[in-house]
């Protein structure tokens, strides 16, 4: 399986979030980022490869013109008011408020934030162009006539939204890689968010559309981050009523009971009978993970690389969350593993 991975992911890393009312060190850093390509090296992957720059075009299909013109002038509006820690929004248009992008740097950011944990820094446009990158690579390699391929993306993605960002996300990778793949010739993609927080930024992309089923398995949002989208009854609009499936589950959830709603979506994947398979790859579903409350062991990821095997599908994975940063290798090539030894 060939990976691909750049280390510009290295230009983004604040100097901390909010968690729990304290500014900590971030969850979301770059050790996670080397300790898979350790783990790739170890089981004797190859090397991954530098991407090829993704087209503005194809991220101008994925988000509106007005958040791509944010993000990527963010950081110099930012300075250019004044302002030298890492971006973080003060205020957010909440209920009878008026959502109206206001001219001003710190109302920009509350205006396309979802959350507050986010910062933006001088090289965070940069970065997520790279993470953008790996993804459209991956996408690429699947529309040559390859079977699978690994995106290790850094910043994730799955959190960015057509016109927001939060949850460490700005440009939604495992989207940018659908998109891609309709674009090449696709009729119809799925995409499968294993991650333990929910897909909301995926699911508001392809939430009108029936070319993208979009099935996610996550924490229920009365009980985990991002809390207001990733409910069962969330199902598409329009042209796109049916075509998206959430599974919300709850503390301590154990593998058995995440299989039985992973193999439910599997089915679902397997009626749409997609021309391929997107997968968000989140390994924060690890029993020790700091910041998620599901219970799979390590072997476990390996189980249900295999199952993903079995729907014979040309397979893209995009790397997501996973903050138990010592295991974060081997969940995820244990994933991979599964997937090919099947």
């Amino acid at each position: 399986m060939k990976s691909f991975a750049t280390t510009t992911h290295e230009l983004h890393f604040p100097a901390g979030e909010l968690s729990g009312g304290e500014f900590v060190r971030p969850f979301e850093c770059p050790e996670r980022w080397q300790h898979v390509v350790d783990a790739l090296a170890a089981q004797g992957f190859e090397a991954p490869v530098e991407p090829t720059p993704v087209p503005d075009s194809l991220l101008a299909r994925v988000h509106s013109a007005s958040y791509l013109d944010f993000l990527s002038h963010a950081w110099e509006w930012w300075t250019a008011a004044g302002f030298t820690a890492p971006a973080l929004p003060s205020v957010i248009p909440a209920r009878r408020m008026q959502q109206r992008e206001p001219a001003h740097i710190d109302g920009k950011l509350g205006y396309y934030a979802m959350a507050i944990e986010t910062a933006i820094t001088s090289g965070s446009w940069h970065a997520a162009v790279g993470s953008a990158s790996c993804a459209y690579s991956a996408a690429a390699h699947l529309q040559a006539g390859h079977s699978s391929a690994f995106a290790l993306c850094r910043p994730p993605g799955h959190h960015a939204g057509i016109d927001l960002y939060g949850g460490y996300c700005f440009l939604n990778n495992a989207a940018v890689a659908a998109q891609h793949l309709l674009d090449s010739g696709a009729l119809r993609v799925a995409v499968l968010d294993v991650d333990f927080h929910h897909g909301n930024g995926t699911q508001d992309i392809f939430y009108k559309r029936d070319d993208v089923l979009f099935v996610s398995l996550h924490g229920d949002p009365a009980d985990a981050f991002p809390h207001f989208l990733g409910y069962a009854d969330e199902q598409g609009e329009g042209a796109g009523a049916g075509f998206n499936r959430n599974y919300p589950l709850p503390e301590g959830c154990s593998f058995e009971k995440w299989s039985a709603a992973l193999n439910d979506g599997l089915q679902h994947i397997t009626r749409y009978a997609p021309d391929a398979l997107v997968v968000s790859l989140g390994v924060d579903t690890f029993e020790h993970d700091p910041i998620s409350f599901f219970k799979l062991a390590t072997d476990d990821f390996s189980r249900y690389g295999d199952s993903l095997a079995k729907l014979n599908l040309p397979t893209v994975f995009v790397m997501e969350g996973g903050y138990a940063v010592a295991e974060i290798g081997t969940n995820t090539v244990n994933v991979l593993q599964g997937f090919q030894g099947s």
